[in-house]
């Protein structure tokens, strides 16, 4: 298969036996069965003591990037959006981008597509299923039912949309939104990269030519050697509305080592490499199939 750059990914998250379970099809026809009065035990999740408790957004504020600002051409508010993009990846590993140029027409046009999909009859999403999983489209609510501990009160569409475009062919129309909506995300992220690169000291191309972004996928913390955090995406549903997340991940090509940017690594000054390279397409299999993935993994052993 050749390099896969760009993908999207779609969720949705709307008393059986673990027999019944495995055989489901979907989350959204769990919910619809007849009988169902509570959520199923293999569903339940049991808080990490090591995880940090959400924050409350009265109470804490995140930081909000303003694209306009970062691609400006006066310098100086390029340079202070830089400082900005640059204290965010360090301090939190996440922001808020704002006059982003994404319309909000297409934004709404991809999730009333989302829906439609999410809402097709199961025999037709089923046409998607599968247990390859670097099929280029694939549906399904798991990794793989059979072997997983507990499962996500959630449904998933993956689709790799460069630099081949694939996607469903149903609901009607929805692939053209999607094609537009991934384009406008792409030249969105390219902006991105630039500013972030600069954040790093290095020059404003770097990460676009060193991870071949042109033919990949993307990843921050391991690149930055540890400067720039890597959050996980959590999610919280409730009890009153079905809830859509769409993710659009950029990154090398699978067949990119990623390692350290060797500009930030410097063993006598005190920045000796965080972490091991590692060749993409080995981390996203380890992903994907559901083993343990995170930079731990990866990170060099300290000398006791």
């Amino acid at each position: 298969m050749a390099p896969a750059t760009s993908s999207l990914f779609v969720e949705t998250s709307t008393d059986m036996s673990r027999a019944d379970a495995t055989k489901r099809i979907s989350v959204k026809t769990l919910v619809e069965s007849h009988g169902l009065t509570s959520i199923p035990w293999n569903y339940s999740y049991s808080t990490n003591p090591n995880e940090c408790a959400a924050s409350n957004p009265e109470e804490d504020t995140f930081p909000i990037i303003d694209f306009s600002l970062l691609t400006s051409a006066d310098p100086h508010q390029r340079s202070k959006t830089i400082q900005d993009l640059d204290r965010a990846c360090r301090e939190w590993g996440f922001f808020m981008l704002v006059n982003h140029g994404v319309s909000e027409r297409l934004m709404k046009e991809v999730l009333e597509g989302c829906k439609e999909f999410f809402n097709l009859p199961a025999e037709e999403k089923m046409e998607y299923a599968g247990r390859d999983i670097w099929q280029p489209i694939r549906f399904g609510t798991g990794v793989d039912v059979k072997v997983e501990k507990f499962f996500f009160w959630r449904d998933f569409l993956k689709v790799i949309v460069h630099p081949q475009f694939h996607f469903p062919n149903k609901p009607k129309g929805f692939s053209e939104v999607a094609r537009e909506y991934c384009k406008s995300t792409r030249e969105v992220t390219t902006e991105l990269l630039k500013g972030i690169s600069k954040g790093l000291g290095l020059e404003e191309c770097y990460i676009e030519k060193k991870m071949n972004f042109d033919t990949g996928f993307q990843l921050f913390a391991i690149l930055s050697n540890g400067r720039y955090k890597s959050l996980s995406h959590r999610a919280v549903v409730n009890n009153t509305a079905t809830r859509i997340s769409i993710a659009a991940p950029h990154g090398p090509s699978l067949e990119t080592a990623v390692g350290p940017a060797p500009e930030l690594v410097d063993g006598e000054s005190g920045h000796p490499a965080v972490y091991m390279p590692m060749k993409f397409k080995d981390y996203l299999e380890r992903l994907l199939e559901g083993r343990p993935c995170s930079l731990d993994h990866v990170r060099v052993p300290v000398a006791e």
